[in-house]
C-alpha cells in the first residue's frame, strides 16, 4: 500500500444517504425498495483524494462562482498525467475539454456519421453505447465479443465484415462490463481493420487508470496509424471518484477531426467549465498518484476475495477474470433463472442492487454486474447475502 494512504482509508464507512446520491438515494426508483445494498451505478464509496477535497474547500472560500476559464495549469496537469501514467506525450492543442464521456459518444456519432449511416459497437457493452447510436437516427451494427478459453476477445473476422458497412466504431477500452484490458496486439489488429475500411474510432478509455498489476493499459492512439482516425476519451471521474463534477477530455491529434467534434459541442451550447470541476480535475491529475496506487491495490485484493468466495461458497456464480475497472461480470447462468427472475432474486431475496447483465445487450443475458468500489466489509456482506438467499432456494 502506498505511503500515506493505508487500507483503513478505503475501509471506513461514509454515509451517503441524504446527499442526493444516485447510487443511494436513487435506490427506490431503481429497485423498488430502499433496503438494498447498492452495487450498481459506477461510482465508488471511497472519499476522493484528500488533496482534491482540500482544493475544493479552498475554492469554495472565494464567494463568487462565476463563469470560469480552463487554466494553463489544468491543461498542463492533464499533459503531465498522460506522460507519467501512460507514456503518451500529448500536446495542449490536442485536448478538447467536454462535459463527460457519454456526451462525447453522442458528439462523435453526430460529427462523423449522417442519419441512416452505421455505427459499430461490441456488446455486451456499457448501455449508453447503444443509445448514442439509436437515439441519433443512426443504424446500429453489433460486433459481439467472443468468449473463448475463459475470457473475452474481439471477433476480428466479423469486425472485418461489419467495417465494410460502417463509418464509426465505439470502442470500450478497458471494457465495461467484462473487465478486459486489450493487448497491444489486439488493438493493432483492430486499428489495421479500421485503416483498411476508413473507419473512425471513438475509444472510451475512462477506466484506463484502473487496471490491475498484472496488466498494462495501452492507449489506442499511441499505436502507429492512429492519428487520422482515433478520438481518445478520458477523464479523472472514475479514477478519482469525482463523476458528479462532469469534466472529461477528448484527445485528438488530427486538427480536422478535432474541429468537427468541437463544433458539435459548440452547437449544443454546453459548457464543461465550472470553478469546482476545474479545480478537482487539475488537482487530481497533479497530486493523485499516491491515492490511485493505494486504490488499485485495495481493489485488487477485493477482486481476489470475491473470486475466492464464489469458488468456495457460490459455485453457480462464476466471476469473469477481471483485468481492469472496479466492475465484475458475474456469470449466473448456472442458477437457471430468467433475467427477470435473476433481477428479482438479487433485489428481493438477497437485498443487493446489482446491474442486470441484459442492460448491456442480449449477450449479457444470465449475467449481473457487481460494483466492488466499496469497503471490503460491504462487498463481503453483499456476497454473504447472496449466499444465504441462494441457500434458501435450494
Amino acid at each position: 500500500m502506498s505511503a500515506g494512504i493505508g487500507p483503513d482509508f478505503f475501509d471506513r464507512y461514509i454515509d451517503r444517504t441524504g446527499t442526493s446520491s444516485t447510487k443511494y438515494d436513487g435506490r427506490g426508483a431503481m429497485f423498488g425498495q430502499l433496503d438494498v445494498i447498492p452495487a450498481w451505478v459506477a461510482d465508488m464509496d471511497f472519499a476522493a483524494p484528500p488533496a482534491v477535497t482540500q482544493a475544493l474547500i479552498e475554492r469554495a472560500r472565494h464567494p463568487i462562482y462565476g463563469y470560469t476559464l480552463f487554466s494553463d495549469s489544468l491543461y498542463q496537469a492533464a499533459i503531465d498525467w498522460m506522460q507519467r501514467r501512460h507514456g503518451w506525450a500529448i500536446e495542449r492543442d490536442w485536448i478538447v475539454l467536454c462535459p463527460g464521456v457519454v456526451p462525447s459518444l453522442n458528439a462523435a456519432v453526430m460529427a462523423f456519421t449522417q442519419p441512416g449511416e452505421s455505427v459499430i459497437i461490441q456488446p455486451p457493452v456499457y448501455f449508453p453505447f447503444f443509445s448514442a447510436v439509436t437515439r441519433t437516427g443512426r443504424k446500429l451494427i453489433e460486433n459481439p465479443l467472443k468468449f473463448e478459453r475463459g475470457h473475452y476477445t474481439f471477433d476480428f473476422d466479423h469486425l472485418e465484415y461489419c467495417a465494410q458497412k460502417a463509418k464509426l466504431l465505439l470502442l470500450c477500452s478497458p471494457h465495461n462490463p467484462v473487465g478486459r484490458v486489450w493487448t497491444p496486439q489486439e488493438l493493432a489488429r483492430l486499428l489495421q481493420i479500421a485503416e483498411k475500411h476508413n473507419l473512425m474510432i471513438l475509444s472510451d478509455e475512462i477506466h484506463a487508470d484502473l487496471v490491475y498489476p498484472e496488466c498494462r493499459h495501452t492507449v489506442l492512439a499511441t499505436l502507429p496509424g492512429s492519428e487520422r482516425r482515433v478520438i481518445t476519451a478520458m477523464a479523472p471521474s472514475k479514477t478519482f471518484n469525482i463523476p458528479g463534477l462532469n469534466l472529461s477530455m477528448l484527445i485528438i491529434q488530427d486538427q480536422t477531426i478535432r474541429k468537427a467534434i468541437a463544433e458539435i459541442f459548440e452547437t449544443w451550447h454546453v459548457s464543461a467549465s465550472n470553478p469546482f470541476s476545474n479545480v478537482a480535475f487539475e488537482i487530481a491529475y497533479r497530486e493523485g498518484d499516491v491515492w490511485l496506487d493505494a486504490l488499485r491495490g485495495y481493489l485488487g485484493k477485493t477482486r481476489d476475495c470475491v473470486a475466492a468466495f464464489l469458488d468456495k461458497h457460490l459455485t453457480d456464480i462464476r466471476v469473469t477474470p477481471s483485468e481492469g475497472t472496479y466492475l465484475l461480470w458475474l456469470d449466473c447462468k448456472a442458477m437457471k433463472m430468467t433475467d427477470a427472475s435473476l433481477k428479482q432474486f438479487f433485489i428481493a431475496q438477497a437485498g443487493v442492487g446489482l446491474s442486470p447483465g441484459i442492460l448491456f445487450g442480449k449477450q449479457g443475458s444470465g449475467y449481473m454486474r457487481l460494483n466492488i468500489g466499496a469497503s471490503q466489509k460491504t462487498v463481503t456482506q453483499i456476497l454473504e447475502n447472496i449466499r444465504a438467499a441462494y441457500a434458501r432456494l435450494r
